[in-house]
């Protein structure tokens, strides 16, 4: 049965990051991951996730100067030394809260230097975490949200994982970006288990909530327990309001509304 992650970058986004790991236990999450924890101290966070017993999955490299657009440095060859202070930045937090991937934003980027910039970044990446057991995650995004963006397709990811030949090195599979990019998520799926790290998901195309839509979520949640994942999945949609009124979709939850809805008819009768 699926186990979920909730992405404190989009979920709970009101509260402050400690506030939204107690909300994440409270609402029933198995483990929590966020984008950019930085601004919470390492020993702050360690502290609140032991206190609720939730793990954290993952965090992202930082995405550079986002006033001048930035969205990631490591596949920038005029950015090598900051892409590579963002990765032991991102590393050391991770060995200090025991998260156990780190996302290497790849940044706005393409072409053959870029592509090499990339690979010898992760190669460095990877020789960083791997005493620390810590893997090193790639994303692919879609080309709406993130035009530019040097990473695009899982078969991209794939080549890359190859070419770098790290075993730390995985796939992040997020549904709403490669559905948007390429489609054929099952399929996708049973072609790349083999290198998927973490599995995200949102409702395509408006990213919200993952109850409507082009994805029929139940399938792709039974798909991935046939696969043999065991990982909690990483719930990283928009909300758009109170995250607590959005989470109809977890199991349960939509039974424990229905009884309630039931039980107050049965006292109005």
């Amino acid at each position: 049965m699926a186990t979920f992650s909730a992405n404190l970058g989009f979920l709970w986004t009101e509260l402050s990051l400690p506030a939204a790991i107690r909300a994440a236990k409270a609402a029933g999450f198995d483990a929590v991951e966020c984008h950019w924890p930085y601004d919470v101290s390492a020993l702050t966070l360690a502290a609140v996730l032991h206190e609720t017993g939730l793990p954290m999955l993952g965090l992202n490299t930082r995405r550079g100067d986002t006033g001048a657009g930035d969205n990631g440095l490591s596949a920038l060859p005029d950015r090598v030394d900051e892409a590579r202070a963002a990765i032991d930045e991102a590393i050391a937090y991770a060995v200090a809260t025991d998260t156990a991937s780190v996302h290497v934003m790849a940044g706005f980027a393409e072409g053959a230097d870029a592509h090499n910039t990339f690979v010898t970044n992760l190669r460095y990446a990877c020789d960083a975490a791997a005493p620390h057991g810590i893997t090193i995650l790639i994303e692919p995004l879609n080309r709406y949200d993130a035009p530019g963006y040097f990473l695009r397709t899982t078969d991209q990811a794939l080549d890359l994982i190859v070419e770098v030949g790290a075993t730390n090195l995985a796939l992040m599979f997020d549904c709403y970006h490669v559905q948007l990019m390429e489609g054929d998520l099952s399929h996708r799926l049973r072609d790349l288990m083999r290198v998927i790290g973490h599995v995200q998901f949102a409702s395509v195309p408006d990213r919200a909530a993952p109850d409507h839509g082009e994805v029929h979520y139940p399938h792709i949640f039974a798909l991935l327990d046939e696969l043999g994942y065991d990982r909690p999945l990483g719930a990283e949609y928009k909300p758009g309001g109170p995250t607590d009124a959005t989470l109809g979709w977890m199991p349960g939850k939509a039974q424990s509304a229905d009884k309630r809805r039931s039980a107050g008819r049965a006292r109005k009768a």
